[in-house]
This record gives C-alpha cells, sequence and structure tokens, in this order.
C-alpha cells in the first residue's frame, strides 16, 4: 500500500482517541469498517482464535503483521516471551514502540533473512500476507528458511464459501475464476486513501494441501463462530 493508512489511524487514536472509522471497499461487496479501537484492544477482549493462538506461543516469537502491538505486549509482558514485532507501516511501529513493545521495526517479512523464530504468528487474517493462492508456494519457500528447527507457524484465516452458498446448499462459483478466497481490496482513512492491493483468504482444507506439498504438516487448532480457524503448521521432517 503506497499510503500508511493503519499508521494514521493508529496515531490518531493512541494520541487523541479519534474514532473515526478505517474504510474498507472491495470491488464486489459493500464497504465494511474497522474500528480503530478495536486494533488497541487486551488479552480479554480478543477473540478465541486469538487467545489460542497467544496461549499456546513458545520461544522465539516473530509476530507479523503486529498492527498497533496488542498480540506483541501481551506475549512480553504477561507471558514474558522474546517478541519480535514487525509491520510494514511505520506508524503502527512508532505507536507500539510508545506503547512499550521493546522490539519492534518497520519491515516485510520477505525481507527478513538469517534469523529463526520459534513461534511464526500471523493472526487477523494472517493468510492475508500471501495475496494470491498461487503465492502459496514462494510463501512456504520462505517461511522454512526463518523458522526454527521443531517451530511452528500459527496463522488464522477465513473459508469464503459461504458468500457463494446458495440456501439450498447449492455452491455457486465461476470455476474459470480465481480462487474463490483471493480479494481485493483499498482502505480509506479521513482524506487518506490506498492502492488496490490483493488478500487471500484459504480454506482450512487448501492450506492443509499446500502445506503438505511444501514439506509441512499442518494441524486444525480451533475453529470460530465466522467460518474462521486456526491452524498450526510444522515442517514436516520435524513431526518424526
Amino acid at each position: 500500500m503506497d499510503k500508511d493508512i493503519f499508521g494514521e489511524a493508529i496515531k490518531d487514536f493512541y494520541t487523541t482517541t479519534h474514532e473515526e472509522d478505517i474504510i474498507v471497499k472491495a470491488p464486489d461487496f459493500d464497504d465494511d469498517t474497522i474500528p480503530v479501537s478495536y486494533l488497541f484492544r487486551s488479552y480479554s477482549e480478543m477473540p478465541i482464535i486469538e487467545k489460542k493462538a497467544l496461549d499456546i506461543s513458545y520461544g522465539k516469537i516473530l509476530d507479523v503483521g503486529s498492527g498497533a502491538g496488542s498480540h506483541s505486549l501481551f506475549l512480553q509482558n504477561d507471558r514474558k516471551l522474546d517478541v519480535q514485532a514487525i509491520d510494514i507501516s511505520v506508524g503502527a511501529i512508532e505507536i507500539s514502540k510508545k506503547r512499550g513493545v521493546k522490539n519492534a521495526s518497520v519491515q516485510n517479512i520477505y525481507d527478513l533473512k538469517n534469523r529463526q523464530f520459534d513461534t511464526l504468528l500471523f493472526l487477523m487474517n494472517g493468510s492475508g500476507i500471501i495475496g494470491k493462492l498461487d503465492a502459496i508456494d514462494n510463501f512456504f519457500m520462505h517461511i522454512k528458511r526463518i523458522l526454527s528447527p521443531g517451530g511452528q507457524l500459527l496463522i488464522d484465516s477465513s473459508d469464503l464459501s459461504y458468500l457463494f452458498t446458495e440456501n439450498d446448499g447449492g455452491f455457486w462459483v465461476d470455476t474459470s475464476a480465481n480462487y474463490y478466497g483471493e480479494m481485493r481490496y483499498k482502505l480509506s482513512y479521513k482524506n487518506h486513501e490506498s492502492d488496490w492491493f490483493d488478500w487471500l483468504y484459504i480454506d482450512y482444507d487448501t492450506l492443509k494441501g499446500a502445506a503438505k506439498t511444501n514439506g509441512f504438516m499442518c494441524e486444525l487448532i480451533i475453529e470460530g463462530n465466522h467460518h474462521n480457524y486456526l491452524a498450526k503448521l510444522t515442517a514436516a521432517s520435524d513431526t518424526l
């Protein structure tokens, strides 16, 4: 994204408790909103999927797309774990540091090299960072480089098939089109607007199949109430 929409909103909320929402635009759906206060929630306010992911995180942790730092703060302060927060948003990382995240940096995960982590944390529909389904092999290739032996990847996503299911149970998707979980979004906040960007929602079976192809074991940890789930992935050799 060419403009730091999340960063501007996070800075406003932190400094003035400004309550204007982030607007999410998609070509084929009505506009949606993200309340900025949601990015500042405490552990007790988080949905069960996020709580479970934080509960089972261990070792040296990489919080990818850390936003305002709420997950990192809990892991750092409540669980006393070594956590590195990264985000491409300059504003989000600035506020994360002000909130007390000790290790936070502006960084794209694909630029991260020569470091390994025991837990890779991708939350709040963390599969979105993959962008498109045909990029998933490249994603797993990079994960292999930064995941410690015996480490785990915790990722949540949603199965959007319900958007294409008729009342009679029929599933209507154009089979000649792209994978139904591939979305395009544009964000706006106040007078700022991002470019369009790709975001991937992936159903569990497709994730499991892609993981197996790339040498990972995939385990369904918990399902949420909105067609969402948390999965744990480990390198297949680590499970032997």
